[in-house]
């Protein structure tokens, strides 16, 4: 327990000494210096013993220790993990809200059906580092990376459509979905792009090609999904997308299919993702303390017992 221990203020080790100096120098003249007047409420004929001699010892050098504040550095290391740093981008817009999606429950809107997938591969994405970008109108993180996959997915119960406005802004969500993985350091980021649009005119305020070139810039692999009844230039954006990042894009018409695109993901290569190491000061200056308080307040108490007796 106490391997490595060290003091702050190995200093004030001296003060010890001053004690001594003071016990052996002037020891009819303690009582005194500690507390001056006090001659009268002692008496000449309390004899120090053995026990008070020690208890009042125990106390000082226990008291100077806590002084000095012993202390000790706590290595903590997060495991490395073999996975993928991935960067959920899920479509929250009014169209989102369509039923029909899912065969065997026709009056599940799109969005809940996808909530549903979606909590189901975070759950078998043990070992990935994973976060969140709910879009519409507009884009944000819904969360940050985590490998907390309980409070994950309860963010994504919690979502709704039209929590980010009612129309599409496919390229902002792909930029902001760079910007979640950024700060990366692993070898493998991923982000998966789900939409059942293209981007609304005049809404998107980024190119798809600058969106695109952030996401090669930072080596991240896109995989777009796109589900519903789409169009045919909806097909060719989200092709060109997967093509010049290195991802695959792919097609859903119903919740099968969906469910199929997205065990297909789950099938990626894995990759180290980098271990961090932290080291925290633990102190110790309590335990000293509290003996020492405890001996003193022994040693007067017993001192003022023999007193008057």
């Amino acid at each position: 327990m106490f391997d490595g221990l060290y003091f702050e203020f190995p200093k004030l080790a001296f003060v010890i000494g001053f004690f001594i100096a003071c016990e052996t120098l002037c020891k009819m003249r303690l009582p005194s210096i500690y507390f001056p007047h006090t001659n009268d409420f002692i008496k000449k004929s309390v004899a120090q013993s053995k026990i008070l001699f020690f208890l009042k010892w125990i106390g000082i050098i226990m008291l100077i220790l806590a002084m000095m504040s012993p202390v000790k550095d706590e290595p903590y290391e997060l495991k490395p993990k073999i996975g993928h740093e991935i960067a959920l981008v899920l479509d929250a817009s009014n169209s989102m809200q369509e039923r029909g999606f899912d065969r065997t429950n026709p009056y599940a809107s799109r969005f809940d059906v996808v909530k549903l997938i979606v909590q189901d591969f975070i759950k078998k994405r043990e070992n990935d580092n994973i976060g969140l970008v709910v879009f519409g109108a507009f884009s944000f993180i819904a969360s940050p990376l985590t490998y907390d996959k309980n409070i994950l997915t309860k963010i994504v119960s919690q979502l709704h459509v039209g929590m980010a406005g009612k129309y599409t802004a496919l390229n902002e969500a792909l930029a902001q979905g760079v910007n979640l993985l950024k700060m990366s350091h692993a070898h493998s980021k991923v982000l998966i792009l789900l939409t059942d649009g293209y981007s609304t005119q005049g809404v998107d305020k980024i190119p798809l090609d600058v969106a695109i070139d952030l996401a090669k810039k930072e080596g991240i692999k896109v995989y777009p999904i796109g589900i519903g009844g789409d169009g045919e230039y909806n097909r060719r954006v989200l092709q060109k997308i997967a093509k010049q990042t290195g991802g695959v894009a792919f097609k859903a018409s119903n919740a099968a299919q969906l469910q199929a695109v997205y065990a297909k993901i789950d099938k990626l290569e894995k990759s180290k993702i980098k271990n961090e190491s932290f080291t925290y000061m633990k102190y110790y200056y309590t335990y000293p303390l509290f003996v020492g308080l405890l001996a003193l307040m022994l040693y007067i108490y017993l001192r003022n017992k023999r007193g008057s007796a």
